[in-house]
């Protein structure tokens, strides 16, 4: 009961602050935005002028997978920085203002408290993820050429897992700190020291988390789950599970404190 009280009063507060909506329309351009730009951007350069009379553009032919891998970049560079930006204050704005207290009085489970907003907030994060990828497969399906609907799913079942290990991420910083912009930070430098991991040991750590697009490609190059995805996503799913946890533990020794 506890925990459903707690997931309510969270989902109702992001229809008051009308992030129901503008988080998915903002999903939306950014999942759309790469596809489209590179499929008129001959007309775009026509339109525009500056060229030399006679010039012909020719872009290169791009397959589908590629286009849909488009969508899938911005969602890792721009939707990363989004869903930072939402779930920095998640927790430790309500410790900071006091309001966690009296929550927490009541009594309730710290794991209920700290799940159920990181549930709440994983909902909206992945309701705008799929209304973004569903505009992109739709212009991609149009522009590129055919990706199957199995593709499609596998595709969002996947790469969502990078999305909730991003917002598990945060609320672990949230558990610790206090201060919104503090966290923040801290979560983008976790994610982009993850990145550099990745880029300079990717031949010997191929399981780890940020080789969920690489492997996502060759998905949808192939239309078979590579045995490399799989084992990545068991990584993440581990981590994601572990710092859940980790996030109990130090909210519980914070607040006892």
């Amino acid at each position: 009961m506890q925990w459903t009280i707690i997931f309510k009063k969270e989902m109702l507060e992001y229809w008051r602050n009308f992030s129901w909506i503008w988080v998915p329309v903002v999903f939306i351009l950014l999942a759309i935005m790469d596809p489209l730009t590179t499929y008129y951007m001959p007309i775009i350069l026509d339109t525009v002028g500056g060229l030399p009379e006679g010039t012909s553009i020719e872009m290169p032919d791009i397959a589908a997978a590629d286009a849909l891998m488009m969508s899938l970049q911005e969602f890792s560079m721009f939707g990363v920085l989004i869903i930072v930006l939402l779930t920095m204050g998640t927790i430790s704005g309500e410790r900071k203002s006091g309001v966690a207290e009296l929550v927490l009085v009541k009594p309730v489970r710290y794991s209920h408290y700290i799940s159920s907003k990181w549930a709440a907030k994983i909902t909206l994060i992945l309701t705008a993820y799929l209304i973004g990828l569903l505009a992109s497969w739709y212009y991609v399906n149009l522009l590129f050429g055919d990706i199957t609907i199995l593709a499609f799913i596998q595709t969002f079942l996947f790469y969502g897992l990078w999305l909730i290990l991003v917002v598990t991420i945060t609320i672990f910083y949230n558990t610790l700190l206090k201060t919104p912009g503090l966290i923040g930070a801290l979560s983008i430098g976790t994610i982009l020291s993850m990145s550099a991991i990745n880029s300079i040991f990717s031949h010997k750590l191929t399981w780890f988390p940020n080789s969920l697009s690489s492997h996502i490609r060759q998905l949808l190059h192939t239309g078979e789950i590579p045995t490399a995805l799989w084992g990545t996503s068991f990584v993440t799913v581990t981590f994601i599970i572990a710092l859940l946890f980790l996030s109990f533990f130090t909210f519980n020794k914070k607040e006892l404190a």
